[in-house]
This record gives C-alpha cells, structure tokens and sequence, in this order.
C-alpha cells in the first residue's frame, strides 16, 4: 500500500494542438476543458490539495489555474510543444522535480469524466502493489485483428452475433494513468503492459469521451450543456 503523500495527481495541457487550436481554453459550456477539469479535482475528498498540480506552460493556462486556486508546476516550452518525437522523461519534466514518489495523471480532454470515478483510481492506485495503473473500458463485440481473422472468443457457434455472450474484451479509456516518477527517467511510462505489471482500473465507458477532434469537441458541449442544464 502507497503512502497518499507520495502520490501527486497532475493534469497536463498546452495549447499547440493542431487538430482543435487552443482546445484547452477555447469556450465550452460557459467554461474550458481546461478549467472544468481544474475545478473538478478540486472537489475531491479523497486526495489532498497540496497533491493537485497542473503542468503548464502558455500563460493562457497559468492564468485559468490561478484563478481556480491550484499548484502550477510551469513545464518548459519543449515539452508543451511536444510532438511526439520526443522521450517521456521530456515532455513529463515534472518526474524529478516534483517531492513525490508516485504520480496519477488525468485528462483534461474529457469533460464527462466524474470526480468520484478519480477518487476511486486514486484509493485502487494506493492500494495496489503494482507501480502502474491504467483506465480501461469493457466491450462486448467483435474484434478481427490485421490478417482480419476474428479474434473474438466465446462466440455462438451457430453463426449469430449475439454479443451478450461474447467475452468481455477491454479497451483503453485515454483518461486515467499512473505510475512511479523514477520510471518515466528511465524512459518507462506505467511500466510493462505485456509482463502484466500494470493494474487495469474498469470505469464507465459513457465517461470516456475524448475530444481529439472539432465534430467531438461540438458534441460534447451540445451534451455537456443538457448535463448541466
């Protein structure tokens, strides 16, 4: 069992996203991605508030986040314009810089995503003897892999897709990660998924809608507004 001291949870953005420029702090629902995602570790009472960090760099996002009243760490313009050339241990700077052990990071790509369902990752990842701990979703359906030979087990025989009786495969949720910071130095995020050193965390799929896109982030706040509303 994790010491809840040595565990931060950050959020991390930027804003150079190519696909939907200025995501984070574009207008959603009366509000940002970005400021409802701050907000919304606020409101948790299961992690400390000297734990939640954000890591920042545009001063766009430093101004959000002072304004909700939460730690900054000021990540460098490198990693913010990160591109994916780069290692972890670049654009997570914050691995040896930051007084803790172990880090829990969130999306902020995902506005649906619950407070409690954070709460609930950050107590299984205190609780957990693995370093790593990664979001996932269950789906019953039909999956063929690159030679398009069905993958799927457990299926009826007689030919009838009847997904009740599929077997449970799991997808990643793209929201929830955790690992130990000394790893991300070494290069490794949450450790091996193949060795089985990472411990899968089932959440709702309905909470898992992630914005990559402008026809997403329009249907999202279409949503987001009727939630809220």
């Amino acid at each position: 069992m994790k010491n809840i001291n040595d565990v931060c949870v950050i959020i991390q953005a930027r804003l150079s996203s190519e696909r939907i420029p200025n995501k984070m702090t574009k207008s959603f629902g009366d509000s940002s991605l970005f400021e409802i995602a701050c907000k919304k570790l606020l409101e948790s009472n299961v992690i400390p508030k000297d734990n939640i960090y954000v890591s920042v760099h545009e001063k766009e996002l430093v101004d959000i986040a002072n304004k909700c009243d939460i730690n900054i760490f000021k990540r460098s313009k490198e990693s913010a314009i990160f591109d994916g050339d780069g290692s972890v241990s670049m654009m997570y700077d914050w691995w040896d810089k930051l007084p803790f052990k172990y880090v829990v990071l969130v999306s902020a790509c995902l506005p649906f995503l619950k407070i409690e369902t954070v709460d609930d990752f950050f107590k299984g990842y205190l609780d957990t003897n693995k370093n790593g701990m990664f979001a996932v979703f269950g789906k019953n359906t039909y999956y063929w892999n690159s030679n398009k030979k069905l993958i799927t087990t457990k299926f009826e025989e007689s030919g009838n897709m009847n997904t009740k009786i599929v077997e449970t495969t799991y997808e990643a949720a793209h929201c929830l990660y955790a690992g130990k910071m000394e790893f991300i130095g070494d290069g490794i995020w949450m450790g091996d998924f193949t060795n089985n050193e990472i411990e899968l965390f089932t959440i709702d799929e309905k909470e898992c809608f992630d914005i990559d896109y402008k026809w997403q982030f329009e249907m999202a706040e279409i949503l987001y507004k009727k939630q809220i509303g």
